[in-house]
């Protein structure tokens, strides 16, 4: 097929590694909360890019400072630092525990990060013993061979073994279980405060204390994976914030960029100091359009009007999902925090939630998945509530066709 010719869903099957499965339609264009197809069908977006773009599309304070950074500098690598990636770590340590920031590009390369700062500072404090990492079962952490091992879902790890060794996984939110798992010899508790891929499932507080409390008992690290649950998306600009609970690393990044890839780990000063000169690094982290583009994003994001704006829309999608299910039982459970929200589908439902998202799509709306038995919504965070409104209408459109007795 020619280059030339129309570009359409076709292609990709013909030209594209298949380990995606995109819907049929391709969006061309997007402005704040909706996008438009190549055939100018409108969709209201509350998957957000899987909840990376939490200022909408085409912001005008994002898309002016990467156009104006894109007249400037695009690229120096590391060999040199630049301003706007000065600027943001030092805006990060301002707005959180962090005193040192380490720049990458993606959620797996900000916790792959973490994870390698957690091994070789327990190395360089207490000798080789001291490796073993401790995650939870549902957990993501991100898709290379060191973050999928530490993730808690066997699926995403079946075919690429022998896997990196010293990973423990234990239930999610129970403490007893992680009591009896965690010892000197366990460097890092790594963990999602709401675990977004495993289903939406926020932490308790206690469980989150708890795990603080251990980690300090046995002199381990407590990282934070916060990719999906950060950048605002819990109503808070970090979701450790509104636990009171604070890691000794924390990874972000989706949301971050707002759509610009970026991602950043955050930590102290005293366990940033293994990481020295030629330990790790990275190409294009920290590069000068995303730490811009990132700049736009804080500048909106740390604002409390907006963080408040978050909480208050939480309630109004859990008001309109609740009636959606007054309607038709077809939620087992609603949770999440802030706009990430999680739909639980009833026993006779369960492993069709993708089901949904075709329906959706049939409606002009873009919803997400959170494994097989989890609707999840994950919109901007300055979604209008008119667009809230016409989007569950949208969603309640989908189910009554997907449960429709005619339906195929």
């Amino acid at each position: 097929m020619s280059s030339h010719s129309p570009i359409t869903r076709e292609w990709f099957d013909q030209v594209m590694v298949l380990n995606y499965a995109p819907a049929a339609i391709i969006p061309v264009r997007g402005e704040g909360s909706r996008l438009w197809d190549q055939e100018g069908r409108d969709y209201i977006d509350f998957a957000g890019g899987i909840a990376v773009t939490g200022l909408g599309h085409a912001h005008p304070q994002l898309l002016a400072a990467l156009t104006e950074q894109a007249q400037k500098l695009w690229h120096v690598s590391n060999v040199l630092t630049n301003e706007p990636a000065l600027k943001l770590a030092r805006r990060l340590c301002d707005l959180t525990f962090a005193e040192r920031v380490f720049f990458a590009n993606s959620g797996a390369e900000a916790n792959e990060a973490a994870l390698k700062l957690a091994r070789k500072y327990a190395s360089d404090h207490f000798g080789a013993d001291k490796h073993e990492i401790i995650a939870f079962t549902q957990s993501f952490h991100g898709r290379t061979l060191f973050t999928v091992t530490v993730g808690g879902q066997p699926k995403y790890t079946q075919g690429f073994e022998p896997l990196p060794p010293g990973v423990t996984h234990v239930p999610f939110n129970d403490l007893d279980a992680f009591a009896t798992v965690i010892s000197d010899r366990t460097c890092a508790v790594i963990v999602e405060p709401v675990q977004g891929e495993g289903g939406v499932t926020c932490a308790t507080p206690e469980f989150l204390q708890g795990l603080r409390e251990l980690c300090d008992r046995h002199q381990a690290l407590l990282i934070f994976d916060e990719v999906q649950c950060g950048n605002g998306r819990s109503g808070h600009l970090y979701a450790y914030m509104a636990y009171g609970v604070t890691p000794d690393i924390l990874a972000t990044a989706k949301g971050l960029g707002g759509g610009f890839p970026i991602s950043a780990m955050l930590t102290t000063t005293a366990i940033a100091e293994s990481l020295n000169v030629g330990s790790h690094g990275t190409t294009y982290g920290g590069n000068p359009l995303g730490c811009a583009v990132a700049n736009a994003v804080l500048d909106l994001i740390s604002d409390p009007e907006l963080l408040a704006g978050v909480q208050r829309k939480h309630e109004v999608f859990m008001a309109g999902l609740r009636r959606i299910n007054e309607q038709f039982h077809l939620f087992r459970e609603l949770r999440g925090m802030g706009l990430l929200l999680g739909c639980e589908l009833i026993e006779t439902w369960r492993g069709r939630s993708r089901e949904f998202i075709k329906a959706a799509l049939d409606e002009g709306l873009l919803v997400l998945v959170a494994g097989p038995d989890v609707i999840r919504l994950a919109p901007s965070l300055i979604i209008p509530d008119e667009l809230i409104e016409e989007g569950l209408q949208r969603l309640e459109r989908a189910i009554a066709r997907l449960l429709s007795p005619t339906a195929a």
